[in-house]
């Protein structure tokens, strides 16, 4: 399989590429999934000094790390009040010292390993009413308690000098947010790995998984014997491979499109700073300005990761309803792509045997927490899993419904907070 037919894929870096495995062979770590998860942990381990293989069902970034709106969003797709509400102020205090690391851990690699993904710094995240900019006043206050002081509240006037549009009432601005080429820091990520003596392996979808004093993970040709084993395969990882990861989440696809490039004065017309955005309904909106001055916007959502027919329909009325001016523009891309939504809307990581962890569920914050996860499972194989058992000791739940329903359900409650973002409440 090939990258899909994205902007990215059409403006990706060249690079040499990978093998299929056509072998048997050995590492102390198979990492299955060749996305950001995937490639964040293999870069930490062979910093580290292991011996590590990560085997890709199709190209390296093929799924969600290689077609995402490109934003380099803190914390997680709940914030840490709700965790404090819902676990308590123990699992708030870790998992809030640890929620700007990500995005900490995504600059350091671009600037160690020089890749070039068109970095700009400054996420703003977007208030349409006046409920939600008190709720990101909330959020300043908390993020500002747990160390981020990079923080600027946008009233109706700030907010105007940074979006073109008539839609927001007010906004935070994260000056440490920021928004890249999701799929050249991937390419760029794979190569550091390859420095190091990682080997990734693509058009290798592993097959069976079979768990022991050494892990034996198969492909269709060949066989890598394992110490250790991660399951990285998020949203695309086949649902009969680890049954007891699949039934704790739900696929859930996104679309994207990418307009014709705009003259540079009309695209920072729209966005004169150059930040990248999202608003705060619940089924949110998000946009950005690539390096060639194109706006590329995304939205909506559509639960159990159904390829939509027509998704000029689904994003040019969201686009127009905030960019009104763009009346006509022309859409060079379009594309959808999945990620991982689980019950709680927090990452799942945790072990399934002796050696075995997994890493999935980012429910819409994979670009960050991806990176952050790969550290944490590394201290953990390094012996030292305080971090990552932060996470692990979560609860991780299954979907009501089991596979029949929950799609149908989840789309229902999704339904009851859209109707609520429509009412702003």
């Amino acid at each position: 399989m090939e990258h899909v037919k994205s902007y990215y894929a059409a403006t990706a870096n060249p690079h040499a590429p990978w093998p299929q495995l056509n072998d048997s062979i050995q590492c102390d770590v198979c990492i299955i999934g060749g996305g950001f998860t995937g490639l964040s942990s293999a870069l930490y381990l062979t910093e580290a000094g292991y011996d590590v293989v990560v085997l890709e069902a199709a190209k390296v970034g093929f799924g969600a790390s290689g077609r995402n709106g490109g934003q380099v969003v803190n914390s997680y797709s709940r914030d840490v009040d709700v965790i404090e509400q819902r676990y308590g102020k123990e699992s708030a205090s870790l998992l809030g010292s640890m929620m700007f690391e990500g995005a900490e851990v995504i600059r350091d690699r671009i600037k160690r390993y020089a890749i070039d993904c068109d970095y700009r710094p400054g996420g703003i995240f977007a208030a349409l009413n006046k409920p939600q900019l008190q709720h990101l006043k909330d959020q300043h206050k908390r993020w500002q308690q747990y160390g981020n002081n990079q923080l600027e509240i946008l009233d109706q006037t700030g907010i105007k000098r940074e979006i073109a549009s008539d839609r927001y009432v007010g906004g935070l601005l994260d000056h440490s947010g920021g928004h890249i080429h999701p799929l050249n820091l991937a390419l760029g990520e794979a190569e550091a790995v390859r420095r190091h003596g990682g080997r990734i392996y693509e058009q290798s979808e592993v097959t069976s998984v079979t768990y022991g004093h050494s892990h034996q993970v198969s492909t269709a040709k060949g066989n890598v014997s394992a110490k250790f084993v991660i399951f990285a395969g998020n949203a695309y990882l086949a649902p009969h491979l680890e049954p007891r990861l699949t039934r704790m989440s739900i696929p859930c696809g996104s679309q994207i499109i990418t307009t014709e490039p705009l003259s540079a004065d009309k695209a920072l017309t729209l966005l004169p700073n150059n930040r990248c955005v999202e608003d705060c309904n619940y089924l949110l909106d998000y946009f950005r300005l690539t390096a060639d001055n194109r706006l590329l916007y995304g939205g909506g959502v559509i639960y159990g990761a159904r390829e939509p027919e027509d998704i000029d329909r689904l994003i040019r009325p969201k686009l127009l309803k905030t960019f009104p001016l763009l009346a006509g523009i022309k859409f060079d891309y379009a594309w959808s792509g999945n990620f991982l939504l689980t019950l709680s809307r927090m990452p799942q990581i945790g072990r399934l045997e002796n050696g075995v962890f997994y890493i999935q569920g980012d429910s819409g914050h994979g670009v960050t927490f991806t990176h952050l996860a790969g550290k944490l499972v590394t201290e953990a194989l390094k012996g030292n899993p305080q971090r990552f058992d932060a996470f692990a000791k979560l609860p991780h739940l299954p979907f009501p419904g089991g596979r029949r329903f929950r799609v149908p359900l989840t789309a229902i409650g999704a339904a009851w907070y859209s109707l609520r973002d429509r009412l702003g409440v």
